[in-house]
């Protein structure tokens, strides 16, 4: 792969975790408003939980999307090699 094509991908690639890192920001913050507004205006139902558990969903699939499944295949592989390393040095 010539040094254009690589700085493509990282460049795609930063932009993916750039986005991802803007939704998180953005469900933190409305999620934050939305429990003020929650708990001083109506505060005998606590409907604020369905918004923040729906997004949050959306938040999971997201990072999925973007970092890959953290304890599949590849993980596996890095934590076997991590132990056997570990065993190595004793």
């Amino acid at each position: 792969m010539d040094e254009q094509a690589r700085y493509q991908e990282a460049k795609k690639r930063a932009e993916e975790i750039r986005g991802f890192y803007h939704h998180l920001v953005s469900y933190i913050v409305v999620n934050t408003i939305l429990v003020i507004m929650n708990l001083v205006w109506t505060p005998e139902y606590l409907w604020f939980i369905w918004t923040t558990l729906g997004w949050g969903v959306g938040i999971i699939f997201h990072a999925v999307s973007v970092y890959g499944n953290l304890w599949g295949k590849a993980w596996e592989e890095r934590k076997i090699r991590e132990i056997m390393d570990k065993d190595k040095r004793f």
